[in-house]
């Protein structure tokens, strides 16, 4: 009797195991495991947490893509905001009013666009005298853009009003318009290592 009862409990047993293993495998294939009392079939519990990583994987995928759009739209309007640089560096008229037409040209062109720009006429060496209120032949010019463009600024070279001071033994004023660098050929530079596009007319 005893020995009928322990081959009945292996059986029993065994046929646990078995349902218990059948159970995971239909866990592992389709997220529900039967429970041997009344054979429904119940949402297993991996199903769920397959199915909460797969959303949170969804959710982080959607914050990247949102960061991405952000960085391509701060892209997007760095690059509508332009930087020209237009060096005077001739005590020629004809030049100093072609960088004028130049800027007037292109802050015409960014606006009409709908785009932001800013240019800066840089002078320096005997390209002074387009800056000098005693000298310059388009002070007339520089005055009028001030007021219809601001887009547009005015570089003077301290180097060159220095010397040109000592040389002429005299202050060398310049018009109100300008704004004195200590170095013309500096602020160029400077102004191309931050990416503004350099243009001598």
């Amino acid at each position: 009797m005893i020995r009928f009862q322990h081959i009945a409990k292996s059986v029993v047993m065994a046929a646990i195991a078995v349902l218990v293993s059948a159970s995971f495998s239909a866990a592992e294939q389709g997220g529900k495991y039967w429970t041997p009392a009344d054979g429904q079939a119940v949402p297993h519990k991996a199903g769920h947490a397959r199915q909460h990583v797969a959303k949170l994987t969804t959710a982080t995928a959607t914050r990247k893509q949102s960061a991405f759009a952000r960085m391509e739209d701060s892209a997007a309007a760095k690059k509508r905001e332009h930087h020209l640089i237009l060096q005077v560096n001739t005590n020629d008229p004809a030049a100093m009013n072609l960088a004028l037409n130049n800027a007037t040209n292109v802050a015409q062109y960014y606006k009409d666009a709908g785009e932001k720009v800013k240019i800066e006429v840089v002078t320096f060496g005997p390209g002074l005298h387009m800056l000098r209120e005693d000298t310059s032949p388009v002070k007339t010019r520089i005055e009028e853009m001030a007021l219809s463009t601001p887009e547009v600024s005015f570089k003077a070279c301290g180097n060159t009003q220095e010397k040109m001071q000592k040389a002429e033994s005299k202050d060398i004023p310049i018009v109100r318009q300008a704004e004195v660098v200590k170095s013309g050929v500096v602020r160029v530079m400077e102004l191309q290592e931050m990416g503004w596009t350099y243009v001598k007319p």
